[in-house]
């Protein structure tokens, strides 16, 4: 897909490897992408990812992957700062949002941004908060263990309850991504109770998803992590609409920085809101 634009701006798909500046874009916007994210975004929808280019050089950015038949999620609108406020933006996020067909699509939204979102018809379903610091190190956790291949199909139902969509493909490379941890907790019949993982990003450790039955559940999944990060710093996308998970963030001390709004064009497929205790990313949902 190829659409021109203003001033000689053309649009395309772009490959994994024209998306590494694109990941230099988000770093500078303070987004703090996971070091091994693009492979797992891609392994989903090789085809949602959009470059506009002026004279061959990358200036504005936008994903739309889509999630099976009714429902697309879109990220990494991004234009470069010296080139905002031309018109490059827009038309590649008009060419990108066309990927969706029909989808219902969702985003999570700056501020600085939300009102544009609204004039394309989103609309605000909860806002979310970014909480990070150290979680000190305490007692081991009780029930909860790094995931195996044996765990898959039991990760991939239990997160298909708290996401607008099932996401096996991109499961299968998240999960195991590069330097990515999955932890699990079970109850005492071996049924799963939630899921987190862990990935290195650029300015601290990522937390994404973290899905939890329980508070105790959660804050026994964030024990493992904190067990993991060694000390590290991390940070979790909270939705505000799950106050128990807020409370659990401040509880172990942890700080907001900054704050989005997840937003949609039409409906989603119910889902358990009040497990989701971390969003997975801010640019896939």
């Amino acid at each position: 897909m190829t659409s021109p634009g203003p001033e000689h701006l053309v649009v395309a798909q772009a490959s994994i490897d024209d998306w590494k500046v694109v990941g230099e874009w988000a770093a500078d916007e303070g987004w703090n992408p996971g070091l091994s994210d693009s492979a797992s975004f891609f392994a989903q929808d090789p085809e949602g990812f959009f470059i506009g280019r002026i004279g061959g050089e990358p200036v504005s950015a936008v994903s739309v992957v889509n999630y099976g038949a009714d429902y697309a999620f879109l990220g990494f609108y991004l234009v470069r700062p010296d080139l905002r406020g031309r018109g490059y933006g827009l038309t590649t996020w008009k060419t990108a949002l066309a990927h969706a067909g029909d989808r219902t699509v969702g985003l999570d939204g700056v501020v600085a941004q939300q009102d544009n979102y609204r004039q394309s018809g989103f609309e605000l379903a909860y806002r979310t908060a970014r909480f990070g610091g150290i979680v000190p190190e305490g007692q081991a956790p009780t029930a909860v263990r790094a995931a195996t291949d044996a765990d898959r199909a039991a990760i991939t139902a239990y997160d298909s309850a708290c996401y607008p969509a099932d996401r096996p493909v991109f499961l299968d490379s998240w999960l195991t991504g590069p330097g990515h941890r999955t932890f699990v907790r079970t109850a005492a019949d071996g049924r799963l109770t939630g899921y987190a993982v862990i990935r290195p990003a650029r300015d601290s450790l990522r937390v994404g998803p973290l899905f939890a039955d329980t508070a105790d559940d959660a804050r026994a999944l964030i024990a493992a992590l904190a067990a993991d990060a060694a000390g590290r710093p991390i940070a979790v996308d909270v939705p505000q609409t799950n106050t128990t998970g807020v409370a659990l963030a401040e509880e172990l001390g942890l700080t907001p920085s900054f704050e989005t709004a997840r937003m949609y064009t039409g409906p989603v497929r119910p889902f358990a809101g009040e497990r989701v205790y971390g969003v997975t990313t801010l640019e896939l949902g």
